[in-house]
């Protein structure tokens, strides 16, 4: 009973950071290796899991979302191919391997939470946003194909791991864009949400043997919860520009 839990307060957790911040596996997965899950099982069922919380946390940016056909045109076939790339190469390679790159990209993870928000504000300060260029929606040439490409490698990695994509994400569209943080929340829960979806879909066509169906359970029933709590929340923030 106590792991349940501890594994559904994590779900919630993470459903709702993953909305507002973006680096809701870092909750999840620790638990999970917490509680003695291997770690190809926790991943696997953790990212089916919080699929949930990305659908109710995107629903909840709806409106930030509206209009934006032409981005989502452009952005969404990266993110899904990504996504269904990261997911392959985990079920490619040797489990060993997932092992030894966990901790790596455990710390990575932290990294971006910690000083991501600083790195990007020293990246771009001094830019002029006060116009309308460097829009996602009026993005052309080698920083559009620059974002793209972010996009796509961003997905590999949700597919295979996926802690603190969104933070990533965030940080991409800061670095390249004048977006303002809630239209750049809006995109970052649609994309890392299609990552999770099509990553989950390969998992359960090709390796439903690695999934533990009751962390599914006690962390979609937390993330879905948490997904609206943290678009509540998240859609009070300021709109300032990600460049401030």
């Amino acid at each position: 009973m106590a792991e349940a839990i501890a594994v559904l307060a994590a779900g919630f957790w993470a459903g709702m950071i993953n909305v507002v911040v973006g680096s809701g596996t870092l909750v999840t997965f620790p638990t999970l290796l917490l509680f003695g899950y291997p770690p190809l099982v926790a991943n696997v069922s953790n990212n089916i899991g919080l699929v949930g919380g990305g659908l109710t946390g995107t629903f909840g940016y709806r409106r930030e979302l509206r209009g934006r056909g032409g981005v989502l045109r452009r952005l969404l076939p990266a993110s899904l191919l990504g996504g269904i790339t990261g997911a392959i190469l985990l079920l490619v390679l040797p489990a060993a391997a997932f092992q030894m790159i966990v901790p790596g990209l455990i710390a990575l993870g932290l990294v971006m939470v910690v000083w991501g928000p600083a790195l990007q504000r020293r990246i771009t300060r001094g830019r002029d946003t006060s116009d309308g260029h460097g829009h996602l929606a009026t993005l052309t040439g080698p920083r559009l194909a620059g974002v793209v490409a972010g996009v796509y490698v961003l997905g590999i990695y949700g597919g295979y791991f996926g802690a603190a994509q969104g933070v990533l994400l965030v940080g991409l569209m800061s670095v390249l864009t004048s977006d303002d943080i809630q239209s750049v929340t809006g995109l970052k829960n649609l994309l890392t949400t299609a990552v999770n979806v099509v990553a989950a879909v390969i998992f359960l066509l090709i390796s439903a043997g690695s999934v533990d169906w009751k962390v599914v359970a006690l962390i979609a029933t937390g993330a879905t919860l948490g997904g609206v709590a943290g678009a509540h929340f998240g859609r009070r923030l300021p709109r300032r520009r990600c460049a401030r």
